[in-house]
C-alpha cells in the first residue's frame, strides 16, 4: 500500500500523517505513476493554515486531504484512452491542478495525461520535481517582461527557485542582470545562476547601486515578488519607458504607488501569474517546449537546496520556514 502524506486538520505541518492507502486507478485519461521526488513550496502553507489559495475552492475540501503540485517519477500505468508507450517513461507533469485528487507528496500518484512532460536524461528526479512551479512563473519574464539584449534587469529575491530560473532566462536572452538578496551569504549562488551584478538590499543602498551599475540609465525591466513598499523603489530605479513585473506579495504590506514614477518616466507595471500559461493548451505546449529544450541542453539547471525522505516531512516544512535554501526543497518518497 503506498504511503502518501496527507493533511488531516488546517493549522500547519503538525498536522501531516503518513497514511498507507489503496494503490490508485488511473481513470480514463490519466496516467498513474510511482513518485521518486516531490517538490514543496511556500504557498503550500497557505493551504495548510487553513486559507484558501487564490482561484480555488480550497480549503473547502474534505479532510484528510492529499496536496503537492509538483511531482516526478516513472509511469506504470495508464488509463482507458492513454497511449501505452507513456509506460516507464521517466515525467513530471505540469501543474497546477486538482492536488486533492493529483497531490503528489506520496509514493505513488496520478496526472491527467495531457499534463505530462517525459523528461529528458540530462535531468534528475530531484530537479524535475522543483522545474515547472518555478519557470512557469519565471516565463513571465519572457512573455510579460519580453526581456531582450538590450535590458538591465532587477530580479529580486534572487535566491528563490523562481527568480534563479528567471536569471537563467534572461541571460538566455542576453540581458544583464541585477540579483537583489537580503542575506550576503547568497551572493555567490545568485552570481552562479547567471547575475552580472548583486546588491545585498539593507547592506546597500538599492536605487544607489542600481544608479551606479546602470551609469544613471536606470533599470529597463524589473522582476519582482515583493510588493508593498519595495515597488516605489523599484520605481524610482527603472530607467524611462521601464518596465515592472509584480508576480508575488511577499511583503504582506501594501505598498505606496509610485504615481510621480510611472508618470515622469512613463513606466509599465503589470501583473503575471503562470495561470495565464497553464489555461492556454498552446501557450502550455510551446512554453513547456521553450524550458525542457533549455534543461536538454544544460542551459537551465534547475536548483535542489535540500531532500528530505517523506517520513520527515515536518522537518522538511521548518528547513523551507528558515530561510536558508536557495532553490527547491524536494521529498524524496521512494528510492
Amino acid at each position: 500500500m503506498p504511503r502518501t502524506a496527507r493533511l488531516h486538520a488546517f493549522g500547519g505541518p503538525q498536522h501531516i500523517q503518513i497514511d498507507n492507502l489503496p494503490d490508485l486507478e488511473p481513470a480514463p485519461g490519466e496516467v498513474r505513476f510511482q513518485v521518486k521526488a516531490a517538490g514543496l513550496a511556500r504557498d503550500q502553507f497557505v493551504f495548510m493554515a487553513g486559507d484558501a489559495f487564490e482561484g480555488s475552492d480550497m480549503p473547502a475540501t474534505t479532510l484528510p486531504a492529499r496536496f503537492g503540485g509538483e511531482g516526478a517519477g516513472v509511469v506504470d500505468a495508464v488509463g482507458e484512452g492513454v497511449d501505452p508507450a507513456w509506460l516507464g517513461k521517466r515525467v513530471a507533469p505540469l501543474c497546477p491542478f486538482d492536488e486533492e485528487r493529483y497531490g503528489m507528496l506520496a509514493e505513488q500518484a496520478l496526472a491527467p495525461v495531457d499534463l505530462l512532460a517525459e523528461l529528458p536524461e540530462s535531468i534528475t528526479f530531484e530537479q524535475a520535481a522543483g522545474l515547472w512551479m518555478p519557470y512557469l512563473t519565471a516565463y513571465g519574464i519572457v512573455m510579460r517582461g519580453k526581456v531582450n539584449h538590450n535590458d538591465t534587469v532587477v530580479v529580486s529575491a534572487a535566491s528563490s527557485a523562481v527568480a534563479l530560473a528567471a536569471i537563467e532566462m534572461a541571460k538566455d536572452a542576453d540581458a544583464t542582470v541585477i540579483g537583489v538578496i537580503r542575506t550576503p551569504g547568497k551572493a555567490d549562488a545568485v552570481r552562479q545562476a547567471g547575475a552580472d551584478h548583486v546588491i545585498v538590499n539593507g547592506d546597500e543602498d538599492f536605487v544607489t547601486r542600481v544608479t551606479e551599475i546602470t551609469h544613471g540609465a536606470g533599470a529597463t525591466l524589473t522582476f519582482d515578488p515583493i510588493g508593498g513598499n519595495f515597488l516605489a523603489r523599484a520605481a524610482e530605479a527603472a530607467a524611462r519607458r521601464g518596465r515592472i513585473v509584480e508576480y508575488g506579495i511577499l511583503a504582506v504590506e501594501p505598498g505606496r504607488y509610485p504615481q510621480e514614477y510611472v508618470i515622469g518616466k512613463n513606466l509599465r507595471i503589470d501583473g503575471w501569474t503562470m495561470s495565464e500559461i497553464v489555461t492556454d493548451p498552446d501557450t502550455l505546449v510551446s512554453v513547456r517546449d521553450y524550458i525542457l529544450t533549455r534543461v536538454a541542453d544544460g542551459r537551465f539547471r534547475p536548483r535542489v537546496a535540500r531532500t528530505f525522505p517523506l517520513e520527515q516531512i515536518q522537518n522538511a516544512y521548518a528547513y523551507i520556514g528558515s530561510n536558508q535554501l536557495i532553490g527547491r526543497t524536494i521529498i524524496t518518497p521512494t528510492s
